[in-house]
């Protein structure tokens, strides 16, 4: 009996120390870079298709309408240094466009002038820190936050007759999840990217509230 118990406990010895050799490779590689999608849901509410159209006035009343609204979804890349097991720190870009037509209608409704090609972007650079809190070989979970500058620009004009303007940025990552495998992983992030020119003047807000990813380490 005695024999059985030592050579149960030496197996589970050994099977902890090639968990933890497992770990440890894991937690060494300390470069990691990611690329992903995120969501447009804050832009898909703020900027759609008109739900009123005037069609019981005169036919020589002129309405512009700004319609076919196209989404990019936002696409982005972010690279991190691991510095402790918990404590990681890096950058991230994120390019969005939101595109739509300018049609002029008459009072009836119907279409007399269509301009296409009207558009604006969103491209966000920022550093990003992240608090990893529980590793393990197959998932990680973390939190993170950036904060940086977007540049917004566009076929549109400001006040000042400004195609291009520049304004400040955060995101934050309340809850993120990777699922790994070796040096390979995929993520889910939820939280939301907000970017400003002043109190009057909001590119994002609540935007990118899910975000998934694919990246390496190394």
């Amino acid at each position: 009996m005695k024999e059985k118990i030592y050579i149960f406990l030496c197996l589970l010895c050994l099977s902890a120390w090639g968990y933890a050799e497992d770990k440890y490779a894991y937690l060494s590689m300390r470069h990691e870079v990611r690329i992903g999608w995120g969501d447009q849901i804050f832009e898909s509410l703020i900027w759609h298709n008109p739900v009123y159209r005037a069609r019981t006035v005169p036919a020589d009343y002129t309405q512009l309408y700004h319609e076919n609204y196209r989404h990019s979804q936002h696409f982005w890349a972010e690279y991190q240094y691991r510095f402790k097991k918990w404590f990681s720190l890096g950058g991230m870009t994120d390019l969005s466009f939101v595109h739509w037509d300018d049609v002029t209608r008459n009072g009836l409704g119907e279409e007399l002038t269509r301009d296409k090609g009207h558009y604006f972007f969103n491209l966000v650079i920022m550093p990003t820190i992240r608090f990893t809190y529980y590793h393990h070989p197959n998932v990680n979970l973390y939190s993170g936050l950036g904060v940086g500058m977007d540049i917004n620009g566009g076929t549109e004009t400001d006040g000042l007759g400004r195609h291009t303007v520049v304004g400040a940025a955060m995101n934050i990552t309340v809850f993120g999840v990777s699922a790994n495998y070796k040096r390979w992983f995929c993520t889910v992030d939820f939280g939301g990217m907000y970017a400003l020119r002043n109190a009057n003047t909001i590119f994002m807000a609540s935007s990118r509230m899910i975000n998934v990813g694919l990246g390496a380490r190394f």
